[in-house]
């Protein structure tokens, strides 16, 4: 299967999703089959600057328990099993859908087989195209606390003929790890900064248990080299060292793409994309 890309980023706002887009873009115009999904569920924004049309729209909903009263026999083994306190056992049971992990294991244990699982919507997933890039791209409900079900429901779309570039959700917290756990190698891109480099040490903290190839990418790169230093001491590679242009914000903030603009950045992401072929 071609190479799955995880681009992430141990804080939001240090372009993450711009070297995403910007990859698949390239990758795109060199004729190479490409399969952006977007797993930022809570904030999808690469849609924003590829623009796909969308030709399937679904609804992701996770399995929640729904209790038959008249069979309960109030045990409370459905409570007890449940680390996440979705049930509660008062005089009955007392299902917060809002709490369940949808992991199954209270209609397992339960001696009397009073509990069903029931779907619950939680976000929905829209698929299409780009020109030559496939889109799929995530969404939270507003107010849903479980973004890795989404996630994964937008990696199991990945096209398995396609280099797959997964847009990951910024931070070092369970999304980012849902998603990254399925990559072969894992790009961070940070920023010159001291929250930037704070925040990529956290993030190298929690992906190099995954035991994936790790490499950097230091966006809005200046004179502060402290970024550089860090990594070279970590012994991770910084892949690319993306320059701090006003001409960037410019086109970042209308939602285009550089490339046509900013003739350099398309030589840039021709080595990135050498860079991450030598990660393996």
């Amino acid at each position: 299967m071609p190479l799955t890309i995880a681009i992430a980023s141990g804080k939001g706002g240090t372009g993450k999703t711009t070297v995403a887009v910007h990859l698949a873009a390239w990758l795109a115009e060199q004729g190479r089959p490409v399969h952006y999904l977007d797993c930022d569920v809570e904030e999808p924004n690469g849609h924003l600057f590829l623009r796909p049309k969308w030709t399937v729209e679904e609804e992701v909903s996770i399995p929640v328990p729904a209790v038959d009263h008249d069979r309960c026999t109030r045990c409370g083994k459905c409570a007890a099993v449940c680390e996440f306190n979705a049930i509660a056992m008062l005089n009955k049971p007392l299902v917060f859908p809002e709490l369940c992990h949808g992991c199954g294991g209270c209609t397992l244990v339960c001696p009397v087989q009073a509990i069903r699982e029931v779907p619950r919507v939680i976000g929905t997933m829209a698929t299409g195209r780009a020109g030559k890039i496939q889109f799929t791209q995530g969404r939270l409900n507003v107010g849903e606390p479980l973004a890795p079900p989404v996630i994964r429901a937008v990696q199991a779309r990945r096209a398995p003929d396609a280099i797959a570039l997964l847009d990951a959700p910024p931070g070092a917290a369970c999304p980012a790890v849902a998603t990254a756990r399925g990559a072969d190698v894992i790009i961070l891109v940070t920023e010159p900064t001291p929250f930037g480099l704070h925040d990529l040490e956290l993030a190298i903290a929690t992906f190099r248990p995954l035991q994936k190839p790790l490499g950097v990418v230091v966006n809005r790169a200046d004179a502060d080299r402290r970024v550089q230093e860090y990594c070279a001491g970590a012994g991770i590679p910084i892949l690319a060292e993306l320059p701090a242009e006003r001409r960037v914000a410019e086109l970042y903030a209308r939602g285009e793409l550089l490339f046509a603009a900013l003739p350099p950045w398309r030589d840039m992401f021709a080595k990135l994309w050498q860079q991450i072929k030598a990660l393996q």
